[in-house]
């Protein structure tokens, strides 16, 4: 799609009539509405409004770009205006504005529109550009200068892609000097990510070329991560550029220089920038350990296994605010039925039907965020349809009619659901890539979500739900049929895992094992006590280090001390990361500590069968243990977290030597 399509002559005010803000939006407002690209003019102006008191997008340079996106906008469209005496705009130059460019985009604008408007915004950049078209009298002359100037940016990208190939190519032959040449690299990215993204990369690029610097910028806009930087640019740059106003992937910049500004200030600011960079004047970033063990695979290409488990986290990521919120809700609505007045009562009713209703959408969230981790948003659909079939057995139709399943195919066919879906996604892309580009926007809008719901529906019916409900009940059959030794082992093992990696691979492994069982049946005995292991096994690291660092000063530095203190709090709320600053000082001593206070703290969970139908809480939901066998179970509880806790800490603190710093301090 060329700008001419979103450009049109009846979308233009050659003279504003407007002298304020308020009135200047109002007026072009009036201009969409009459010309049937907006269909709820007061619904429009509360959106342009609400994006100018996030920031101003008077951006400068006698500049104003309001823009939009939402269901009440029919179409996507440039609204240009001028005022030949300016307008306050609250810019940030403060200077009067006399070019504004009204952006508008539906909900459902395809790729081909936001790449238009893309390249739109990028062309602002030129002084001579916009000087043009202040003078300009006719909506004519203003559609003529933008063509003239998109061809000279096509001519320009093509020359720079031809570039860009002939050094891949002196670089693949070893003839390459890039690695001689200053290289800053950068993020730009705005709310909306139509206009300002775009302008703050082409500004940052074209900063760079005059002062001879390589400058790649990676945007994060409406049509997704373009341009994306590749690990070997980043370990080469010399600094990085974030111009941002939303989130942006910051872990893989670790050890780098680094400025971060909000977007306006790329367009506005580039010089400056690019000048704290090679001016040394930028502090180096480095992140935190939460961010690096999150960091996502953008900074290098997972394998085989680090893409399932990647993925496979996104889901669960999604997933846990459903478990957690239904599963404490629930968990409190059986307190309600104990000691409340049993389960007639209209506070267990509401709270067990809102904890359920939240632990509906479990099994379909986790499908859906997998799915999309794997084949961006078009999958999403999919997967979420993949996994409400995983999740059900009888519907408008009977899902596992095929097998005559009397289970669903739950958590472990919303896993395979989810990862289903997203292959199947990225396989329509592959299949439907040389289409020509005239159909481009009916891939997103029909192609897509038609084949994906076909495909993954037919999938599910006939082949996952009728195997994987078979799993699940055999599964369920066997951890509710468990004796005692064999329930101890597990228990033991899934505590122990806990602590070996802390919010690591080992930990979510063994969280969701339980949880998945807990999922499947909330009533289950057997999945309530799973529940109880993996929450004891993960209390027991901050406890532990609290333990230490209490009763055993002198063994700690003046700083372990002061965590410690917090993470008796921690440890009661079931947050095992609270211990992972004491890890990454000491792995040797404190992980094998905590391993062994955790199994053993898992082994008497299993042995006195202390059971906790709560997905999380940690001690806070300790009056739930007498929801199975009594309740005195509720002790228990208590013992086997502080047994295991004593026996770590103990264990940390003997084994340890004596800091040298002052215990007294």
């Amino acid at each position: 799609m060329r700008i001419k399509d979103i450009l049109s002559p009846d979308s233009m005010i050659m003279e504003l009539k407007a002298k304020n803000k308020e009135d200047a939006i109002k007026e072009m407002a009036d201009l969409e509405v009459a010309t049937d690209i907006v269909n709820d003019e007061d619904a429009f102006i509360k959106s342009i409004w609400a994006r100018e008191n996030e920031s101003t997008t008077g951006i400068g340079g006698g500049i104003a770009m309001p823009h939009a996106r939402n269901k009440s906008i029919n179409k996507a469209r440039v609204l240009f205006a001028k005022s030949k005496e300016g307008i306050d705009y609250n810019s940030l130059d403060g200077q009067p504005v006399h070019l504004f460019f009204m952006i508008t985009a539906p909900d459902g604008a395809d790729n081909t529109h936001l790449q238009a408007l893309a390249k739109l915004s990028g062309l602002l950049i030129d002084p001579d550009l916009v000087e043009a078209l202040k003078n300009t009298k006719t909506p004519e002359e203003v559609i003529d200068l933008f063509e003239k100037a998109e061809a000279k940016k096509d001519e320009e990208d093509k020359k720079a892609a031809e570039a860009k190939k002939a050094k891949e190519a002196a670089k693949a032959q070893g003839t390459s000097d890039d690695d001689n040449k200053p290289l800053i690299v950068g993020v730009t990215a705005c709310i909306n990510g139509i206009a300002h993204t775009y302008m703050a990369q082409e500004a940052l690029i074209k900063e760079g070329k005059k002062r001879g610097i390589e400058v790649r910028i990676e945007t994060n806009g409406s049509e997704g991560v373009k341009d994306k930087l590749t690990p070997d640019e980043i370990k080469r740059a010399k600094g990085v550029i974030i111009a941002s106003d939303k989130k942006v992937d910051m872990p893989r910049f670790d050890g780098k220089h680094l400025v971060n500004h909000p977007v306006v200030d790329g367009i506005n600011k580039p010089g400056e920038l690019i000048d704290d960079i090679m001016g040394g004047k930028a502090d180096v970033y480095h992140a935190s350990a939460q961010d690096k063990s999150t960091e996502s695979s953008s900074t290098e290409k997972p394998g085989l296994w680090a893409g399932i488990y990647k993925n496979l986290m996104n889901g669960i990521s999604h997933m846990l605010p459903f478990v957690i919120g239904g599963g404490i809700l629930m968990a409190i609505s059986f307190i309600v039925e104990n000691y409340m007045g049993g389960a007639k009562t209209p506070a267990f009713i509401f709270l067990n039907n809102a904890g359920n209703l939240a632990f509906a959408f479990m099994v379909p969230v986790l499908a859906a965020y997998i799915a999309e981790s794997i084949g961006d948003l078009p999958a999403l659909m999919p997967g979420f349809v993949g996994g409400y079939m995983a999740s059900i057995v009888n519907g408008q139709f009977q899902v596992n009619v095929q097998a005559h399943a009397t289970s669903p195919a739950g958590f472990l066919g919303g896993i395979a659901a989810g990862f289903i879906a997203g292959y199947l996604m990225v396989g329509l892309k592959k299949v439907f890539a040389k289409l020509p580009r005239s159909v481009e926007g009916m891939k997103p809008m029909l192609f897509y979500p038609i084949l994906g719901l076909l495909f993954i529906a037919a999938i599910m019916f006939y082949i996952i739900n009728p195997i994987f409900s078979g799993i699940n009940f055999a599964i369920t059959h066997f951890l509710n049929g468990m004796g005692t030794g064999n329930l101890v082992l597990l228990t033991t093992i899934l505590a122990g895992m806990m602590s070996i990696d802390m919010g690591g691979p080992f930990n979510k492994a063994a969280y969701v094992f339980a949880s998945g069982a807990f999922a499947n049946d909330p009533h289950s005995a057997t999945a309530a006590i799973l529940m109880a292991a993996v929450m004891v096994g993960g209390m027991v690291p901050p406890f532990a280090t609290a333990i230490g660092t209490t009763f055993f000063k002198n063994k700690y530095t003046v700083e372990e001390r002061r965590a410690g203190v917090s993470n008796w709090v921690l440890g009661f709320s079931f947050i095992t990361e609270g211990a992972i600053p004491f890890a990454a000082a000491d792995p040797g001593r404190v992980i094998p500590s905590c391993i062994i206070g955790s199994a053993v703290g898992g082994a008497l969970v299993g042995l006195w069968h202390v059971g906790v139908p709560a997905p999380h809480g940690g001690l806070w939901v300790s009056p739930l243990a007498g929801n199975i066998g009594g309740p005195s179970h509720i002790l228990f509880y208590f013992l086997a977290t502080i047994i295991g806790s004593i026996v770590a800490g103990l264990i940390m603190s003997f084994w340890k030597k004596n800091v040298k710093e002052d215990p007294n301090e």
